[in-house]
């Protein structure tokens, strides 16, 4: 319903303060602050970090009475948090504990804002102006959609009066940081090391469907990790990261959201309409690398998770990234954390019937505790998460007076799969559905149809979804 879409009157004009131990609350509206910060605070998947004190959001987005429309907003947002919850409770003004700074480099919405060591990453994400449409860019008034297909890069210079960046230069990759409104969590690396972990993502270039793979980010670089599916908890959602040090393994635990896959006792389903789902499901990775989805065997009591966050006991021990010590829980059961916010639905499939009544933002918030010594319950393994798929592309590069160049695949078993030419900028320059058979499967492609340039080669299975690049000279 475009007409509805991220209407004004669906927006939060107020600040909110949960006393969850009391069990009391207080909100003021944001009328008091200057017009630029109300505007984004009002703004829905902007990308934030709490250093210290101070959180820090950028982007976002929403209407803009000062733009004239929809837009995602270039600011950077400084709050001080205890001063404002201070100031709340005690009905005192709390606008001089609000500074922005406007910047290109901060126009994202549905990224996400993560710290490794003193450096700021923004990953992934997108630029959105204009009324949202689910039919695209060219139906009704349209919109302007730009994915940034990158992991920026800056420092924050904040002495608690004047805030300023350092940007450092950013990691481009068109095809594997393609992401949005997906979880980035931080992680403790198999070597000791501060990294952020992107996992799943939307959408793939020739399909609304989630990326089923991950992208670890550490100080230096960021690696694409194919050897490993996500199928469970593809958008994002309340997440947890736990790290043992003296097993070096990181787990990752992910509660409810929506996803393309959900379990049905014991068989992996899969749901193309990409439905709201009830599964708690945690990702493992190993001393040596390899990364594992486990399902747990509690579910969230409703369809719940998507777009929630998970708020942290601070009182337990955690790495300076935030990552839990998973060693130093004592105790049998231990309080973590709170879940908070995001979408209840009614229903799995609600996103073409839906009237307004169909879902809400959930009024709960759930406290969440870890059993150290349970007995009851096994968390299952995903066995499709560890097999991997892998095609080859020959000639690569190749040349447009060639004629041809073949794509060679190998299948466990027989059946449809989808292969698609892509252009650098997005463009499905061609798709077709392949009858392959289990075993080695080859196909060619007329290259002298292809302009020169850098082009996608996708292969979709029933279960992966692998993207290389070709070169037509």
């Amino acid at each position: 319903q475009p007409w509805a879409a991220f209407d004004v009157a669906g927006h939060n004009n107020q600040l909110i303060v949960i006393d969850p131990v009391q069990l009391q609350k207080w909100s003021v509206p944001l009328t008091s602050l200057p017009t630029s910060i109300q505007e984004q605070l009002s703004s829905t998947n902007m990308n934030f970090y709490q250093e210290g004190d101070y959180l820090y959001c950028t982007g976002g987005y929403g209407y803009s009475a000062t733009f004239g429309d929809h837009n995602t907003f270039p600011n950077l947002t400084a709050i001080d948090v205890p001063n404002v919850i201070n100031a709340i409770i005690n009905n005192n003004s709390f606008t001089s504990y609000f500074r922005q700074i406007n910047d290109d480099v901060f126009q994202v919405t549905g990224g996400k804002l993560g710290k490794i060591y003193d450096t700021y990453y923004l990953l992934g994400g997108h630029k959105f102006i204009g009324r949202y449409n689910p039919m695209g860019p060219t139906h009704g008034p349209g919109f302007q959609q730009e994915y940034t297909n990158a992991i920026r890069r800056f420092k924050i210079n904040d002495d608690g009066t004047t805030l300023t960046i350092n940007e450092l230069p950013a990691h481009i990759d068109s095809l594997n940081l393609h992401r949005r409104d997906y979880n980035a969590l931080p992680q403790i690396l198999p070597n000791g090391e501060e990294g952020i972990t992107m996992f799943s993502g939307v959408f793939q270039y020739d399909e609304d469907l989630p990326f089923l793979n991950s992208v670890t980010i550490d100080s230096n670089t960021y690696a694409v990790n194919n050897n490993f599916n996500q199928y469970y908890n593809h958008y994002h959602c309340a997440s947890l990261p736990l790290y043992s040090e003296s097993d070096n393994e990181m787990n990752t635990v992910f509660f409810g959201g929506i996803a393309q896959y959900y379990d049905n006792s014991g068989v992996l389903v899969q749901d193309d309409n990409v439905p709201f789902v009830k599964t708690i499901a945690r990702v493992a990775r190993d001393g040596n690398g390899n990364m594992a989805e486990y399902k747990l065997p509690i579910e969230m009591p409703q369809l719940l998770g998507a777009g929630s966050e998970f708020i942290p006991n601070e009182s337990i021990a955690h790495f300076d990234n935030g990552v839990i010590k998973l060693d130093s829980l004592t105790g049998d059961t231990v309080m973590v954390g709170y879940i908070f916010g995001g979408i209840s639905s009614s229903a799995a499939n609600i996103f073409f019937t839906n009237n307004g009544t169909q879902s809400n933002a959930s009024s709960q918030i759930f406290k969440v505790y870890f059993i150290k010594n349970n007995a009851v319950g096994v968390h299952e393994l995903n066995e499709q998460s560890t097999k991997s798929f892998d095609f080859k592309l020959y000639p690569n590069p190749s040349t447009s007076t060639d004629g041809q160049f073949t794509v060679s695949y190998q299948l466990q078993e027989a059946q449809n799969i989808q292969l698609s030419v892509i252009s650098a900028t997005g463009q499905i320059v061609g798709s077709v559905s392949l009858e392959s058979v289990s075993g080695e499967n080859l196909f060619s492609i007329e290259s002298n149809e292809l302009a020169k340039g850098t082009y996608f080669i996708s292969i979709r299975t029933k279960y992966h979804t692998r993207t290389k690049t070709l070169i037509v000279h």
